[in-house]
Formats: C-alpha cells, structure tokens, sequence
C-alpha cells in the first residue's frame, strides 16, 4: 500500500507529480469556493440585502472554526507527510487519531458555546439592529454543524500526506454539492431563508466529514481514527502544533480583521457592510484556487524534506513558483474585469452593489503576488519550521495588517481605503515569505544530504 501511494512523491517527473498533487487540491478549494458563494448568492436571490450582510458578518465565527480544523489539518499534515517519507507509518496513524478526536472534541465544546453565547457574539461581530436576528438564526443552526467542520477541514488536508489526493478531493465534492443543491431549496424552495443557507451548510459538513471517516477505517488508508491509536506523546502534539498553531493563527486573525473591518464599515452604513462581505467573496476566487495550489503541493515538499532530498524539493518549488505566478496573473485579470457581473450576481441594492464594485476591484490588486505568499508559505510549513511559520502567520493579518488598516482609516477615513488596507498588506507579505524562505532554507533544507532525482 505504501509503495502505491507514495510512488508519486518519490519517482514521477517533477511536473507530474506537482499536478497530480495540485489539482486534486485546487478543485476541492474550487468547490468550497462554489460552497461559500452559494449562500451569499441564495440569500441575495430574497433580494433583502439585510440578510446578506447578515451572512458577511457571520462568516468570521465561521472562518474561526476553519481555523480550529487548519490546525489539525495543516499541522498533521506536515507532520504525517514527514512521518511517511521517513518511514515511520505507526506513528503517523497515531497522529492522525490524534488530530481526528483532538478536533471533534474543540468542535463539541464550541457547538456548546455559541449556543450559550449567540447574542453577545453577535453584537462583538458588528450585528446591527437590523441584521442581529438573521445573524444570530444563521450563527444558532451553524454551530450544530461545527465538530463535522473541523473534521472535515482537518482531514481535507491530512489525506493527502498519505498520497491520496483525489479522496480528499472527493470529500469536499461531495459536501460542498450537498451544500449547493440544498440551498435553492431550502433558501427559496422552503423560503426558510437565512436558517436554509445554515441547514444547508451543516448537512454538507456532515456528508463531507461520513465520507473522510468511511475511508479512514477501511483498508485503503494507512491512516487511523481508532481511539486505541490516539497519542499525544512522543513529539505527536508538539509536532502538530508547531505547524499547525502558526497555520490557524493566519485563519484566526483574518477571522478577527474581518470583524474588526466589518465594526469600522457599519459607520458607512449596512449597504457597505453588504458590498464588503461580497468583494471578498468575489476575493475568494483568487484566493482560494491558489490556496489550493500552495497546500497541494505541501504533502510532496513534506516527503522530500523527512527522505532528505533537497535536490526533489528545490525542483518542486521551482516549478510550483512558476506555476503559481501564472495562475494569478491569469485569475487576476479575469476577476478584475469580471467584478460587474460577479457583484451582480449577489447584491440587487443599486447602493450596495456600488460599494461591491469598488471594494472588489480594490482588493483583487493583489491577485499577482498571492500565489508566491501561498507557495512559500507552504514551503516553509512542509519544513516544519515552526518560528518562521509563526512570524508569517501572524503577521499576514495581524502584525501588518492592523495597523495598515487603523492607519488607513485614521488618515483617509474612506470605504475605500479601508479595503486598499489588504492589498497593500498582501505585497509586504509576499516579500516577508519570500525573505524567511530564504532563512528556512539555510537552516533546514542545507542539512538534506541527499541529492537524487
């Protein structure tokens, strides 16, 4: 099973195995894409754009549990991948038990706490007068679904290590369909409205999380969900969370800009509260597929990192750098021009689809560099340098981005500006990546003494 799996990390020529491993992953990024935009697009159908800044204040609680599952998810996945290129199976199927109860436990203790919490997190989230009953209906049903999320996301990721990227694209098909051809149902079929984008969201979590399970215990795996496999000791924990803490930190703190943004924009009114959420939904295009790009290609530069071939590993890079950049170029250009249609097609508000145009066109100027951030941020994850990761990660939406955003709205006070915050942070995170890259590589990747092909 070994030798089938991971065949491709160790002998196919470069370029295949970078595509097999990166298109798997882009499509199931695509299909969360289509996922997230089907609610705001639903809900927009209702033609309230109350309710779709409603959802746009909500979706931060919702990125926070992401977050949850990227940790286990990104962390085990580098430390899995390192595992199997070293050899060592057993270990890896206790850290894979390890990030599948870990995770669902969080998730069970989060479910409990919005439910006890809803109308004070709502308030903290930006909730207006006028939003604060569909949000608090869409955060109440969500939370429901919230253990399966983190498995899900967690094991989108982990599946991969072992070498099998299309059953983790599978995965994600599969609940995000469930998602997509529920909503028109229960959005407008059933006129449940904001609850049916929730019911939706929750049932394509728990189809998506059935199917990683139904895999994970059969023989196909060389992963395990078995309690008796579960540790956390002997390195298992600190391994994943040395990667996987930095990794969700990045997810966290957008969560936390994207309430902070969204506090700042309700003094503009809940039409730019609306047109906001939209832009980065539209965002969302770019970013996602090159998400998909960076963290497919994580599992391949982890292998060669734990078998010590450096030779592999620059290759790799090198080709998924090129790759990458032509990519953004290419979603850059198509969603700059495209931003009419896109923004159409979620706001009817003549008010908020002016402030979604504005916002869209503004944030996809950073389209050209995000598939370098992504690729070496992957890169130095697959590493397992923890210090690096963690000054990128916070520092993306955080360390950077706050105070470009506090300053922007000091001196400019505008809608606009206020946007011009993340593109602006996007390029001095493409060239911090690019420097600690070069620190990781020095460190690290100078110790691999193996130079095969």
């Amino acid at each position: 099973m070994r030798d089938k799996t991971t065949d491709i990390f160790e002998n196919a020529a470069v370029p295949k195995a970078v595509i097999s491993n990166v298109i798997p992953s882009i499509v199931s990024m695509i299909m969360v894409l289509v996922y997230n935009l089907a609610d705001t697009f639903f809900i927009g159908q209702t033609k309230d754009a109350y309710m779709v800044a409603a959802v746009s204040v909500a979706t931060p609680v919702f990125l926070l549990f992401m977050a949850v599952g990227m940790l286990f998810g990104i962390g085990g996945t580098s430390l899995i991948s390192r595992m199997l290129g070293e050899g060592k199976e057993e270990s890896a199927k206790k850290t894979s038990s390890f990030c599948f109860w870990s995770g669902f436990t969080i998730g069970i203790i989060a479910m409990v706490c919005i439910w006890i919490f809803v109308q004070p997190i709502c308030r903290a989230i930006g909730a207006s007068s006028e939003t604060m009953e569909y949000a608090a209906q869409y955060l109440n049903i969500v939370a429901a679904g919230i253990p399966f999320l983190i498995v899900s996301n967690s094991f989108s990721n982990i599946i991969r290590a072992e070498g099998n990227a299309k059953t983790a694209m599978m995965g994600m098909i599969i609940g995000n369909l469930m998602n997509i051809v529920l909503d028109p149902l229960m959005i407008l079929g059933f006129g449940w409205n904001v609850a049916g984008a929730a019911i939706a969201t929750v049932l394509g979590n728990i189809f998506s999380a059935g199917f990683y399970i139904r895999h994970l215990v059969s023989r196909k795996s060389m992963l395990s969900v078995n309690p008796k496999d579960y540790r956390a000791g002997n390195g298992i924990a600190k391994g994943v969370m040395a990667i996987g803490v930095p990794a969700s930190l990045n997810s966290i703190l957008l969560s936390t800009s994207n309430i902070i943004i969204n506090n700042m924009m309700v003094n503009y009114g809940d039409m730019a509260v609306a047109g906001l959420g939209v832009a980065m939904k539209v965002n969302m295009i770019v970013v996602m597929l090159l998400v998909g790009l960076g963290s497919g290609i994580q599992p391949l530069l982890g292998y060669c990192y734990g078998a010590g071939n450096r030779k592999r590993y620059v290759d790799v890079l090198k080709f998924s750098l090129a790759l990458a950049f032509g990519l953004s170029m290419v979603m850059t250009a198509i969603c700059y021009f495209g931003a009419g249609g896109l923004v159409k097609a979620f706001l009817d508000n003549p008010d908020a689809y002016d402030y979604g145009i504005m916002f869209a066109r503004t944030y996809i100027y950073s389209g050209p560099v995000m598939g370098i951030l992504f690729v070496f941020m992957n890169a130095i994850q697959a590493t397992g340098a923890a210090v690096p990761s963690l000054i990128l990660s916070v520092s993306r939406q955080g360390v950077i981005y706050l105070p470009i955003l506090f300053l922007f709205r000091n001196v400019f006070d505008s809608p606009r500006m206020l946007a011009a915050s993340q593109p602006v942070t996007d390029y001095l995170a493409a060239i911090l990546a690019a420097v600690l890259f070069t620190v990781t590589y020095r460190a690290h990747l100078k110790k691999c003494s193996i130079y095969r092909a």
